[in-house]
C-alpha cells in the first residue's frame, strides 16, 4: 500500500486550492490584447493593396462575442481612438465604426440571447464586411469598382481567420481567469 504524503497531495491538488484569479490581469487583458491587435497591421504594411485584417477590430468583437458583459457599450471610443491613431484612417473613423458595432452586437445579443459557433461567425464576418467597406467609405476615397475589387481578399482574410482570433481570445480568457496567487 502506497503512503500518502504531503508532498504527493501538493503537487496533485496544492496547485489549485486556496488560489484566487488576478483582478489585475482579470481587467487589463481584455484591453491590452485589443490595442495590441490594432499595433500589429502597423508593423505589416501593405504597399499595393490592403491584405492585412483590422485585427483590433476582430479582436474587439471576439472578446464581446466570446465573453458579452465583459465590455461597456461605450469602449469603442477609446479603443477605436487609439486605432486611429495607427491605422490611416480619419480620427473618429473607428470611434464611430467600433462604436455602431458594439451597439449593433448588443442589439443581436438581446435578441438572439442563445449562440453557437456557426451564429456567431456569421454574425462577426457581417460585421467584419460591413466594417471594412464602411472604413473605405469613410475613409474619404471616392469608392470605385477597382478598389472594391481590392478590398475583396482582405475581407475574406478578415472573415476567415475570424475563427483563430475567437480561439486565441478563448485562450487569454482562460489565462485571464486563471487563479493565480496564493491566499494567506
Amino acid at each position: 500500500m502506497e503512503r500518502y504524503s504531503p508532498a504527493a497531495r501538493s503537487d496533485r491538488y496544492g496547485s489549485r486550492i486556496n488560489r484566487t484569479q488576478s483582478p489585475l490581469r482579470a481587467s487589463i487583458v481584455p484591453y491590452a490584447s485589443i490595442l495590441i491587435g490594432s499595433l500589429v497591421p502597423f508593423v505589416l504594411l501593405a504597399d499595393v493593396m490592403p491584405l492585412a485584417p483590422p485585427l483590433g477590430f476582430l479582436v474587439l468583437i471576439a472578446w464581446r462575442i466570446m465573453r458579452p458583459g465583459l465590455l461597456p457599450l461605450w469602449v469603442g471610443v477609446p479603443l477605436g481612438a487609439f486605432d486611429d491613431l495607427f491605422s490611416g484612417q480619419p480620427f473618429g473613423s473607428a470611434v464611430l465604426l467600433w462604436s455602431l458595432t458594439m451597439i449593433a452586437l448588443e442589439m443581436i445579443e438581446t435578441r438572439f440571447p442563445w449562440r453557437g459557433f456557426w451564429q456567431d461567425w456569421f454574425s462577426a464576418g457581417l460585421a467584419i464586411v460591413l466594417y471594412i467597406f464602411a472604413a473605405m467609405a469613410v475613409s474619404g476615397a471616392a469608392p470605385t469598382i477597382h478598389q472594391l475589387i481590392a478590398a475583396v481578399p482582405q475581407v475574406l482574410l478578415s472573415v476567415l481567420l475570424y475563427p483563430i482570433i475567437s480561439r486565441m481570445i478563448a485562450w487569454l480568457d482562460r489565462y485571464r481567469l486563471s487563479r493565480s496567487r496564493r491566499i494567506g
